[in-house]
């Protein structure tokens, strides 16, 4: 099943544009890991370069090695991050056999990242006010890859025909609102509970026009083996967008 397509990182290197060794790489995944933790714990403002690096155990010399400052750092968590959700999102979309088992598995791979990185809201909610190009940038990746997905879906007859750059739209919100909600929230179980999940797919089955789409309110689909952000026989994966 078509997915998105994850470009690999650029090789990264020095501020000075030098290839890093092994151990180089090590020491930037480290700072940017540990600026992650800072910025979604903090926010932008409050973080500074003194807490990235204490957070990373290493000095602010260091730092200097791999990043010009707060700001470069900050746009290259962003990047990182939604390279590495939309991977999560598109290793389970590939195992679909049909557009609507893809959005599933994409679904559940959107949910399993966030549950393990709910940092990515934080972060990307800052962005608006301090980096609104990698916000833009964020957001139109994953819609861009989306739109491929269902334009291909509409010409097989597996949804209905409708604008595929709305429909991605749509569905982002979905996933985005119902993992904040339930994920992201202090009184949220830290995962999507199996009914929620079933009666969100039943909507998005509806909207999507798909054959076997419930008429009613969500109906539980089984599950396939695995496990899923909240311990139940869900999957994870997505489609790449």
């Amino acid at each position: 099943m078509q997915a998105w397509r994850v470009e690999d990182e650029p090789p990264p290197t020095s501020t000075r544009g030098r290839p890093l060794s092994p151990k180089g790489e090590r020491t930037r995944r480290r700072l940017l890991d540990a600026s992650e933790e800072v910025f979604a714990e903090l926010g932008y403002h409050e973080a500074s370069i003194v807490k990235i690096t204490e957070a990373a155990g290493c000095s602010q010399g260091t730092f200097y090695i791999y990043f010009e400052g707060k700001q470069q750092i900050f746009d290259e968590l962003v990047a990182d991050l939604n390279r590495r959700v939309r991977r999560a999102m598109s290793e389970g979309a590939r195992q679909g056999r049909t557009r609507p088992e893809s959005e599933r598995l994409g679904f559940k791979g959107f949910f399993r990242f966030t549950a393990e990185h709910p940092g990515l809201y934080r972060i990307i909610r800052q962005a608006e006010f301090v980096s609104p190009g990698m916000l833009q940038r964020h957001y139109r990746t994953i819609a861009d890859g989306y739109v491929g997905g269902l334009r291909a879906a509409m010409a097989d007859g597996e949804i209905a025909q409708a604008d595929p750059e709305v429909l991605a739209w749509a569905l982002m919100g979905v996933g985005e609102l119902i993992g904040m909600r339930w994920i992201l929230w202090k009184d949220g179980p830290g995962g999507v509970p199996d009914q929620v999940f079933e009666e969100m797919y039943a909507f998005i089955l509806r909207g999507l026009g798909a054959d076997g789409a419930p008429s009613g309110q969500g109906t539980h689909v089984p599950e396939a083996s695995g496990s899923g952000p909240n311990g139940s026989g869900a999957f994870g994966g997505g489609s790449e967008r």
